[in-house]
């Protein structure tokens, strides 16, 4: 166990090195930020005086030495457009982000795995038909037209949540729901496929001939085992949602993470951008060792390994 934990974190190291060079390389391939930053007026010793405060006026590779250096010790450099610490800004946009996509996984939780097991218990029945028909839906329709039409529905003409803003439960909603739609639907296929086989194994079939409840079957010993691969995906799913909140967060205002990427790249904001997806990747690396650890607690041939 300590060997596989050692070797899980000396992957999630070595893909943080990674990405801190993709990122450092696509920030600076959107450009100059000097035109966005200062005013027009500003003079040509103005823009070269920017350029030398940031370190822009040296080469790529003694800029990437200068980024990792920082970003090791937690200092991803001050705001080109605010002039405030980047990861200041990027911490206050992390709270929305977790609490939305927190929201989101337990609302799809709750739909998803409840639905996938009554579908694999009543297999071709109408819930089964609804199911599959459920999550086609959901994964098939963007998220963006989602939430454009519960704003329509829920916000305009049935006024009940407000259609953007953060602050209160009622702010939650929407995005809440847009999120849960998707990640829900995915779940529920891949619950109802893990336990149709489940289902059908041999150890089932002894506890239906030793005369145990159908449900006690599903719920003890059924949805454990085939709990293993549901656990790994809940943590991808949960990255995507942090991922897809991008999307959401710019369709209902809200501030996270991705409104703060996104103003970011289009201001050319390379320390903000810098900060906000290497702290993005962090959460998403940090859920997957999570993860391991559930796996590990569930499974106990891993923890022998």
């Amino acid at each position: 166990m300590l060997l596989f934990m050692l070797k899980r974190l000396g992957q999630t190291l070595l893909t943080l090195l990674v990405l801190t060079f993709i990122i450092f390389t696509l920030a600076r391939m959107t450009g100059d930020p000097t035109p966005l930053v200062m005013p027009s007026e500003a003079t040509d010793e103005d823009r070269q005086f920017f350029r030398e405060q940031y370190g822009l006026d040296r080469n790529l590779a003694a800029q990437y030495v200068i980024f990792l250096n920082n970003a090791a010790h937690g200092d991803f450099g001050v705001s080109f457009r605010f002039r405030t610490p980047a990861f200041d800004i990027v911490r206050e946009a992390v709270g929305p982000t977790l609490s939305l996509a927190g929201s989101a996984m337990l609302l799809a939780i709750l739909i998803g795995v409840p639905l996938g097991c009554a579908a694999a218990v009543r297999r071709g029945g109408r819930l089964d038909q609804f199911t599959s028909l459920f999550a086609s839906l959901g994964q098939a329709t963007p998220t963006f037209w989602v939430g454009l039409m519960l704003i329509v529905l829920l916000a305009i003409d049935f006024p009940i949540f407000p259609s953007s803003g953060y602050g209160t439960l009622a702010h939650y909603a929407l995005p809440t729901l847009t999120l849960g739609f998707y990640a829900s639907s995915s779940i529920a296929r891949l619950t109802r496929a893990n336990m149709v086989e489940t289902l059908k194994s041999d150890f089932v079939y002894m506890e239906r001939v030793l005369g145990l409840s159908g449900w006690s079957i599903v719920l003890k010993h059924a949805l454990r085992n085939a709990s293993l691969p549901i656990v790994t995906y809940l943590g991808l799913q949960f990255g995507l949602l942090l991922g897809g909140a991008v999307v959401t967060e710019r369709v209902f205002a809200w501030p996270g993470i991705g409104q703060t990427i996104v103003d970011a790249i289009l201001y050319r904001d390379y320390p903000v951008a810098q900060a906000a997806i290497l702290t993005t990747a962090i959460l998403f690396l940090t859920v997957n060792l999570a993860v391991d650890l559930i796996v590990m607690a569930l499974d106990p041939r891993m923890r022998d390994a």
